[in-house]
Order: C-alpha cells, then structure tokens, then sequence
C-alpha cells in the first residue's frame, strides 16, 4: 500500500508498505487531517517512528463483524491492553500498556489503509461528509473540556490560540457562552471566530491580567503558559491542551501563589462531536485550507506548517 513513513528523522513515501494484518478491523483511509500533534511528532515528540496521522475518515474493508464491511467510519485512538484498572473502567486512554494511532507503537493514518479493533469504530450517519468526518477525533478533544470542568454561566472565559483546535474550542464553548475572548495572532484565523459572535484580540494587555475564570491553552507553543498565568485570575481554572516537543521546564510558581487549577486535557468522547456535526450545531468547513494527494505529502506538511494555514488534509 501506499504511506508516508517517518523514520524519526524524516518522512517518506513508499508505494510498496506492507498492509495491516491483524485480526483488527481494516479500514481503507478516504481522507486524513494533519495535526498539530503529528508536526510535533516530527520535532522529536513521543520519539515516534511510523506512519503518522490519527484524524481520519474511512471505509471498512475487512472485518470479524461482516455487518461493517463497506461502513464509513471513524476511529477512537487510543487501543488499551484490556485488562487493567484503566480499560475496566472505560478509560482507556490512560492505559499504560496502550498503542495510539499515529502516536505511540501503531501505525496511523497517512496510508491507503489502517486497523483498529471494532470497539474503537464508529459509524458515521450520511448527514456528515467525509470533510466534515475528519474533524470528529479533534472536535470530541475539545468536547472533553466541558466534561472536565463545570463551567459556570457567569464565568469569563478566555482562550488562547487561534489555529486548529482553538477554533474547534470556541465552536464548543460558545454553544454555552458567549463570554469569551479568544487571543491570537492572525487576523484571518481570529475573523472566523468573529462570525461565532466572539470577541477576539491579537496580543495581551495589561487590562486583560487576572481577569478571567477560565483559560484554555491552545497555542501550540511554550508561550502559552506564560499567556495563561497572565490571564487567569486567583484560584481560577487554566485548561491544557498543547502537546509539544520542546523540554523547557515551566516555571509553576504563579500556580502556588495564586492557587490556580491546571487541568490537562486530551482526547474526549466522540459521541457529543458526531451528534454536533450531524445536527449542524457545528460546522468546520471553514476549517479546511487544502487538500493534497498522499504523494505530496511534502507540500502538504509545509503548507500546515504555515503560521496562517488551519486544517490541511491528505487524500491517499
């Protein structure tokens, strides 16, 4: 089959990969987006090696249940041992023993085709398109937030970031708030979170320290933190969604001396994302900057690269 393989130090392509055999379902990928997460990964992140990509939509080829074949479907991630603490109380993706597509020991989705046990599956109503499909493992991330954290109604809400995710976030939370501001750098990216009736700012001022309940951190970047101790005011909450490779050490005095909460946040259920997108609650077309075939994938990794660019997809 066809994939871009990283070795650790760079990608490839090659026609000839060896196809995924397991007794795992099969899944020919139909459309995959490129994260944040995987350009971290080629920055030296969770010192992964093998095919990247873990958003995804798909077809199923093969299956022990027959009921699935031809089914367009997406992917949980995380594929837990089964057995322990963790995988018998649903969480998974806190399993130590655990692979992730794309992240750590399986390989992902930036191929013709990848595996996934039948339990991590879900199919996808004809409401949502394959574009939009691709959307569902990042968007349940950010649906993760309101399950992690009680938002009161009269909280001010800040969140810092405008790329990818950030967008997917403020989609989330302005469904329940409209007392956020959203701090970026890019007018462009900013403008598209206007049209949710927010409000939006290009850098911090003075005016804006300790003036908020709740901080989203969704930079991408090790400023972040710093931005979000600027922000959030004493004994309030400070949520983490950036995974990044650098090893700078941060600095948690601000958290000790104004007691501040920090919670982490990674992936989320895919349930409330699905039923957004096929509801129309949400829309991420917008989202989209461009599609590449699976061979130019050089093209399409420094076009997501780019400090103005949103979702690039690759089409195997």
């Amino acid at each position: 089959m066809k994939a871009t393989n990283f070795d650790g130090e760079k990608l490839q392509y090659i026609t000839d990969y060896p196809k995924p055999k397991s007794e795992e379902t099969l899944v020919k990928v139909s459309l995959a987006g490129i994260c944040g997460t995987d350009l971290e990964i080629l920055q030296g992140y969770m010192n992964y090696d093998g095919i990247l990509g873990h958003e995804f939509v798909g077809v199923v080829e093969d299956s022990q249940n027959k009921e699935l074949i031809g089914k367009r479907v997406v992917g949980e991630i995380n594929v837990g041992c089964g057995k322990c603490s963790s995988c018998k109380t649903g969480l998974e993706r806190h399993c130590p023993d655990r692979t992730v597509l794309g992240i750590l020991n399986r390989n992902g989705a930036f191929a013709e085709y990848l595996s996934l046990p039948e339990k991590n599956l879900h199919v996808i109503p004809d409401s949502i398109s394959d574009e939009q499909a691709v959307f569902i493992e990042p968007l349940a991330a950010a649906f993760e937030i309101k399950e992690q954290v009680k938002i009161k109604s009269d909280w001010n809400i800040a969140i810092i970031g405008d790329g990818r995710l950030a967008q997917l976030i403020a989609a989330v939370l302005s469904l329940s708030s409209k007392k956020i501001i959203c701090f970026g750098k890019h007018q462009n990216k900013l403008s598209k979170l206007q049209k949710l009736g927010l409000q939006t700012k290009i850098g911090i001022d003075e005016i804006d320290e300790k003036k908020f309940d709740l901080v989203i951190e969704a930079t991408g970047s090790n400023s972040g933190f710093d931005d979000a101790m600027r922000l959030i005011r004493p004994r309030g909450t400070v949520v983490l969604k950036s995974t990044i490779a650098s090893k700078k050490n941060l600095d948690l005095t601000l958290t000790i001396i104004n007691e501040i909460t920090l919670v982490g946040s990674r992936c989320g259920l895919f349930s409330p994302a699905i039923n957004a997108l096929a509801t129309g609650v949400i829309s991420v077309e917008n989202l989209i900057d461009s599609t590449f075939a699976l061979e130019q994938y050089e093209k399409a990794f420094e076009k997501a690269k780019k400090s103005d660019s949103l979702k690039v997809l690759l089409k195997p």
